[in-house]
């Protein structure tokens, strides 16, 4: 299983922070090659479920995930979210956490994933990982810009 952690502090404060990240459809602002769609009728909380596509044309797959936990962000208490991978390609678990932190807030984005078939992962989940999180610290300063 490949695991990566990324982390960035934003300008925005906590809530403000947690409303832009937990938008799944603007990730494909910050994510390259991507688009999510929303599949139920809220997109927020505990099974909300979207799925992101990445690819271009018709070279991609679909990342879809459900919401299995939800608590936002409150004075003194921090946002965190956690979504299970159901896809054919991706499989695992992603979650992240939005602080507070003096001049703003601070996103820290955890994976743990498989890609199918698992067994290419094994062997090659030091380079996954690290891969995975110079992608999200990417997308993840892509999405402070916007909140500067």
């Amino acid at each position: 299983m490949a695991r990566f952690t990324a982390v960035v502090d934003t300008p925005a404060p906590p809530a403000h922070t947690w409303q832009t990240l937990t938008d799944w459809p603007a990730h494909g602002r910050w994510v390259p090659l991507t688009t999510v769609r929303v599949l139920t009728p809220s997109a927020s909380g505990v099974g909300a479920r979207f799925v992101g596509r990445t690819g271009a044309g018709p070279l991609g797959f679909d990342d879809p995930m459900e919401v299995v936990e939800w608590a936002e962000p409150a004075p003194g208490s921090p946002g965190h979210c956690r979504v299970v991978k159901q896809g054919r390609v991706v499989l695992g678990e992603a979650w992240f956490e939005v602080a507070e932190r003096p001049g703003g807030s601070r996103v820290t984005w955890s994976e743990e994933i498989e890609i199918a078939p698992v067994a290419l992962t094994r062997p090659f989940s030091a380079i996954v990982g690290s891969i995975g999180r110079i992608a999200f610290t990417r997308s993840l300063r892509a999405m402070a810009r916007e909140l500067a």
